[in-house]
C-alpha cells in the first residue's frame, strides 16, 4: 500500500471511534433494556440483528473509502481497533461506565462485543477476498 493509497487509515479510524462512541452512548443509556440474560429470545435477537446491521455499515464505508481487495480487510481491522482497545478498559470498569447494568452483564457484553468485532472483520475479509479474485476466463 502506497502513501496515496494509504489515505483511507485516519478516516476510518474516526469512523470507528464514532461507531463505538454511539454504541457505547447506547448502552450507557438503555444498556438495561439489551442484555436481558433470563430471555434467551432477546439474547439471541441481539446477537442475530447486529450482523446485517455491522455487515451493512462496514460495506458503506468500504464504498465510500473506494476501497477493494487488501485495502477492505484492513479497514475492517481499522473499523474495530479504536474499539476493541477502548473497550479493554470499558470491561475492566463496566460497573463505573455502564452504572444502569448489572457487573453481572458484563460476561454477555463482551461476548457481544467480541461477536460484533468478528462480523465486521469477517465482512471486510469475505468483501476483499471477493474483489480479488481474478476474473475466470471464458
Amino acid at each position: 500500500m502506497n502513501k496515496a493509497g494509504s489515505q483511507f487509515i485516519t478516516p476510518v479510524l474516526g469512523v470507528g471511534f464514532l461507531i463505538w462512541l454511539a454504541a457505547t452512548l447506547a448502552f450507557r443509556l438503555a444498556g438495561q433494556f439489551f442484555f436481558i440474560t433470563s430471555s434467551p429470545v432477546i439474547l439471541t435477537i441481539l446477537y442475530v440483528a447486529v450482523i446485517p446491521v455491522l455487515a451493512f455499515i462496514s460495506i458503506i464505508t468500504f464504498k465510500k473509502f473506494k476501497l477493494a481487495g487488501p485495502e477492505t480487510v484492513v479497514a475492517g481491522v481499522l473499523l474495530v481497533l479504536p474499539g476493541m482497545i477502548i473497550d479493554t478498559f470499558v470491561i475492566q470498569f463496566f460497573k463505573e461506565v455502564f452504572p444502569n447494568m448489572s457487573p453481572d452483564k458484563a460476561a454477555t457484553f463482551g461476548s457481544w462485543l467480541m461477536w460484533a468485532y468478528t462480523i465486521v472483520l469477517v465482512t471486510s475479509i469475505i468483501i476483499g477476498l471477493r474483489k480479488n479474485k481474478p476474473e475466470q476466463l471464458t
